[in-house]
């Protein structure tokens, strides 16, 4: 493995894989080769039948400070004042948060560190997140006069309206315990303790179907988008569906003679 890799790659025996930003001198922030390296991983770990649960977790002092800046304020100097290579960078982000959520293994973000602006967007587009209490969450591009619009799609999604208002509108930066009152977090660690945290999560995921869990990330990011009427109309096809599966077959009838299921697509 290349360990200076702007993306590193740690795969377990138990089908746990873990990715890691790895831009640590520059906040890890996201060029463009960042967020191709990563789109890619995912969509692989997609296919990967090894992979069973995705942690994304970073190197450095800071989990994700957001865009790079500074390769952005060099295509200022293109014909078009950088406009093809801005369409093309927030193109690339987007990429990256829709990736997770097609991505059918869930996908845990493990947060180390401060996050900002696309930082807080990766951790809002992930299924789920776990952040140490040295961790922290702000949305700044107000302060350098470009507001977190992108950002905001995942992050109102996750968290009340008016909380994403302020963070949008102040920058201010909100503590892990904060995060975790809103929901922008799962659960809040000790630094010591965080990667031993995500990693049993990840396992306890890990153990159920394969099958199972693809299907109902599927299920849930769908039925999220439809109205009432509509969500519970698709909702009973798919748990129709479900009961034909032979993990469903197999799971109920462990269950029904309390022994513990021996999942066939895993």
């Amino acid at each position: 493995m290349n360990q200076n890799a702007p993306l590193l790659f740690k795969k377990t025996t138990d089908g746990i894989l873990r990715l890691t930003l790895n831009r640590p001198r520059v906040g890890n922030c996201f060029n463009l080769a960042l967020l191709k390296e990563l789109t890619d991983a995912l969509s692989a770990a997609g296919e990967d039948p090894q992979a069973r649960v995705v942690i994304i977790a970073a190197n450095g002092p800071l989990f994700c400070s957001g865009h790079d800046l500074k390769e952005m304020t060099a295509s200022r100097s293109d014909e078009d004042q950088g406009r093809g290579f801005f369409q093309t960078t927030f193109a690339a982000s987007s990429a990256v948060m829709q990736a997770i959520l097609d991505c059918p293994k869930p996908v845990i973000a493990e947060i180390h560190a401060p996050a900002l602006a696309a930082g807080v967007q990766l951790v809002a587009s992930c299924d789920m997140a776990i952040a140490s209490t040295d961790a922290g969450f702000s949305l700044p591009g107000v302060d350098i006069g470009l507001f977190c619009s992108t950002p905001m799609v995942a992050v109102s999604r996750n968290i009340p309206r008016k909380h994403t208002m302020e963070m949008l509108l102040t920058s201010d930066m909100i503590s892990a315990q904060r995060a975790y009152e809103m929901g922008l977090v799962n659960r809040v660690v000790s630094a010591d303790s965080l990667t031993a945290e995500t990693e049993a999560l990840a396992d306890k995921i890990a153990s159920k179907s394969s099958a199972v869990l693809s299907l109902g990330k599927r299920a849930f990011y769908e039925q999220a988008r439809m109205d009432m009427k509509s969500a519970y109309e698709f909702t009973t096809n798919v748990m129709i569906e479900n009961m034909l599966n032979e993990d469903a077959q197999e799971g109920i009838g462990a269950f029904l003679e309390k022994r513990k299921p021996i999942w066939p697509q895993n």
